[in-house]
């Protein structure tokens, strides 16, 4: 959800938090399975203390939340615009990962076993030609999350192909086409629902 010139980072992080891991409202997610990043700081901006400080009075372990660069916790349109740091949730899609450090968390991201889910984006800057060159008249908030990955972390999958998003293609495409390598399986029917999507358009 958006907040436009309303709420800030404290309820932002804490709705996303309740909405990931809230059993009766929410979606139930583990908790003790979240990990989060925050903006590590640069010449634009300070590091993101606020954010760090947030999760861990909702829980989150200080060795579960981990500082990040600008190429990984920072937002913006292009060039000129609104812009601002972000914090990011991942989720372990192993279920036991058990990560205890910033470097152990970057292997566990690269091989996708602890998967982005959300991110809230703290709009409060405005940038001219790449460089910050001020605050917005207001502070906003922006969400990122993904239909595909929220729906394979409560289908209990660790791909999103393995999901019922896509099984009904993939079970075509298996016995019409038995000799698909299982990449090419999964780019065809990534490709088969895009159609799908354009042609009910």
């Amino acid at each position: 959800n958006w907040s436009l010139g309303d709420y800030f980072k404290k309820d932002a992080i804490t709705y996303s938090y309740q909405f990931l891991t809230d059993k009766e409202e929410g979606l139930g997610l583990d908790p003790n399975r979240l990990y989060v990043t925050c903006f590590e700081g640069d010449e634009n901006a300070p590091r993101d203390e606020e954010s760090f400080g947030i999760w861990k009075s909702l829980g989150i372990p200080e060795h579960r939340i981990y500082f990040l660069g600008k190429e990984k916790n920072w937002w913006a349109p292009g060039a000129n615009g609104p812009c601002g740091p972000d914090t990011e949730m991942f989720y372990d899609v192993v279920g036991n990962l058990n990560l205890q450090s910033k470097e152990d968390f970057l292997v566990a991201d690269d091989k996708q076993q602890a998967v982005e889910i959300w991110n809230d984006v703290f709009m409060e800057y405005e940038q001219k030609d790449g460089k910050v060159v001020g605050k917005l008249s207001q502070k906003n908030v922006d969400t990122g999350a993904g239909l595909e990955r929220l729906s394979m972390m409560l289908q209990g999958k660790n791909n999103i192909f393995e999901t019922d998003l896509f099984a009904g293609a993939i079970k075509s495409l298996t016995s019409t086409f038995p000799n698909l390598s299982v990449r090419s399986t999964r780019i065809i029917a990534d490709h088969v629902r895009t159609s799908a999507f354009l042609i009910a358009d």
